[in-house]
């Protein structure tokens, strides 16, 4: 299990390091299965993304965790932004997973940590999905 903290501190530094700024960090009550740092800078806004079950993350477009509006919900959109992920993977605690890795099909093998029934019912095609949801 990943600790939030970690995360949290892991996002700060990047924020920091990268000349963002961290402007939101969420975490949800229940689902998604992820925790998601809003990071803003000049000319854009990313998120990074942490599983709350593996030490995996990744970067997407920014996704609200509230009920509004229906379009939030569904697959992330996995941002390639080979800078900030070298950037990202200077840590040791994490594995960065860049849009390539987080396409390939799903292997439940691959990653035995994740909840059976839930690979079970919800059946994931990518690993991007089995990863990072919004199962209930």
């Amino acid at each position: 299990m990943v600790e939030v903290r970690e995360v949290r501190r892991l996002c700060y530094d990047f924020a920091r390091r990268t000349g963002g700024t961290l402007a939101d960090f969420r975490v949800p009550s229940g689902t998604p299965n992820f925790w998601q740092a809003v990071i803003e800078y000049p000319d854009r806004t990313l998120s990074v993304v942490a599983a709350n079950d593996a030490p995996v993350v990744a970067l997407a477009r920014p996704r609200s965790f509230d009920f509004a509006p229906a379009r939030e919900w569904g697959p992330l959109e996995f941002l390639d932004e080979p800078e900030l992920a070298a950037v990202l993977a200077e840590t040791e605690q994490f594995r960065v997973l860049t849009p390539a890795d987080l396409g390939q099909p799903f292997t439940a093998e691959d990653w035995p940590h994740l909840t059976r029934s839930d690979i079970a019912y919800w059946k994931p095609a990518t690993v991007g999905e089995a990863l990072f949801n919004y199962w209930d």
